[in-house]
């Protein structure tokens, strides 16, 4: 199993590079959702985007990608923190053809949320445009950022990929090297991407140019739900929307739309809920 980002850079020219790989991540999202397979393969795509996203950031919180649309596939999130964790789900209606974004997701806008861990949230919204989900992203990120930026995606029911370039700010003198970069990582196959380790695939690709490849760092599957967020959730509705849910259901049950995870709260915990804490009143010695 192979679950590594690793970056890259090439020397004496304002570009930057990662590859993403995900197996045992992969699987563990798969293990948790029967998706069909050309749902399966957007959610790869976009798990990989949203880790490269992350990588090309300094900060300690997380990136939140999601799509929403009028079509079959009507809803796609996925979550890649500064640690190096991922989470993803999808939502789909009837049956997924092949074919481009707006076959599959309809009339659709791709959202991009920045959780910069310290409070601030910074939010962006575009219509869900291109062939595939790397032309939309590309998209975003050049109109967003004005950093110009490529990306290439594949994933099947064994591996998640992906391959980011970006021109950094820099000398218009560099546009040369920028446009060969971006033709030679074009050339770039499905296959390479989802079997070679990155380091082969760099050299593959690149090996005419002068690149400085930086350790690879590990990526892992977390979901960030527990109980106790649950019972955040559920006494933020308020006790008399609870007690309503309980009156007509007998029992509340909320189940994680990322991990698949159930949580069971029955009348004895819902009354825990909004039971005032009892005050530590310490001890007194005479």
């Amino acid at each position: 199993m192979n679950d590594t980002l690793q970056r890259f850079l090439f020397e004496h020219t304002p570009i930057r590079g990662e590859v993403v790989r995900l197996d045992a991540a992969w699987q563990e999202v798969l293990s948790r959702h029967d998706y069909p397979p050309l749902v399966r393969a957007r959610l790869g795509e976009m798990m990989a985007s949203c880790l490269l996203l992350s990588a090309t950031l300094k900060f300690k919180g997380a990136v939140i990608m999601q799509v929403q649309g009028d079509g079959p596939i009507n809803l796609m999130v996925v979550e890649a923190t500064a640690r190096r964790t991922v989470r993803g789900m999808a939502q789909w209606q009837g049956e997924v053809a092949a074919g481009n974004l707006r076959g599959q997701f309809g009339d659709g806008r791709l959202t991009i949320t920045i959780d910069s861990g310290s409070g601030e949230r910074y939010q962006g919204i575009v219509a869900l445009e291109g062939d595939s989900l790397a032309d939309a992203i590309d998209a975003y990120l050049e109109r967003s950022e004005q950093l110009p930026t490529r990306m290439w995606l594949a994933a099947d029911g064994r591996s998640a990929a992906g391959l980011l370039l970006q021109k950094l700010p820099g000398s218009e003198q560099d546009t040369d090297a920028w446009g060969r970069v971006q033709a030679l990582g074009a050339t770039v196959a499905a296959e390479e991407l989802l079997t070679l380790p990155a380091q082969e695939l760099v050299h593959r690709l690149f090996h005419e140019e002068d690149v400085r490849l930086f350790d690879a760092e590990p990526v892992s599957f977390h979901c960030s739900c527990s109980r106790e967020r649950v019972a955040g959730m559920l006494h933020n509705l308020g006790e008399a929307e609870v007690q309503d849910i309980l009156h007509s259901e007998g029992v509340i049950e909320v189940t994680c739309e990322f991990c698949n995870q159930r949580y069971r709260f029955d009348a004895v915990d819902a009354a825990r809920l909004f039971t005032p804490a009892a005050p530590d009143v310490g001890s007194t010695r005479h």
